[in-house]
C-alpha cells in the first residue's frame, strides 16, 4: 500500500522550514506543479561542488530519494554538471521543483 501523498508545495515548504530551523540556508530555485511536481534537492558544498538528490518512487510506490550521480566523487566543477542535468530534466519535466540548500555540514535534510 502506498503512503498518502501531500501536495508538493506543502512538502517543499516544510523542507525549507526544517533546513532553516537547523540554521542552514535553503531556497526554492524553481517552482513546479504545486500539487504533484517532483522535487530535486541541490546541496551546495562550496568551491563549485554540489550533490543532487531526486525524489523518486520505489517498486512499492513509496517515496525515496536517490542520487543520479551516486558513487561519483564530488569534485570541483560538479555544480556545473548538476546544473546542466537539472536544465535537461526541466525540459523533460516542466513540473519539477528545485530546492537549493547550503549547509556547512553537508546535510540535505531528507528523510
Amino acid at each position: 500500500m502506498t503512503e498518502p501523498r501531500l501536495k508538493t508545495e506543502i512538502r517543499v515548504s516544510a523542507h525549507l522550514r526544517r533546513v532553516q530551523a537547523a540554521g542552514s540556508f535553503a531556497a526554492i530555485a524553481r517552482k513546479g506543479d504545486p500539487d504533484a511536481g517532483a522535487v530535486a534537492v541541490k546541496l551546495y558544498l562550496g568551491a563549485r561542488r554540489a550533490r543532487l538528490f531526486v525524489q523518486s518512487r520505489d517498486l512499492d510506490g513509496n517515496s525515496i530519494w536517490r542520487e543520479p550521480f551516486e558513487g561519483d566523487e564530488v569534485e570541483e566543477g560538479s555544480e556545473q554538471i548538476i546544473d546542466a542535468w537539472l536544465a535537461k530534466e526541466i525540459n523533460i519535466d516542466p513540473d519539477l521543483w528545485v530546492v537549493e540548500i547550503e549547509d556547512r555540514e553537508g546535510r540535505a535534510f531528507l528523510d
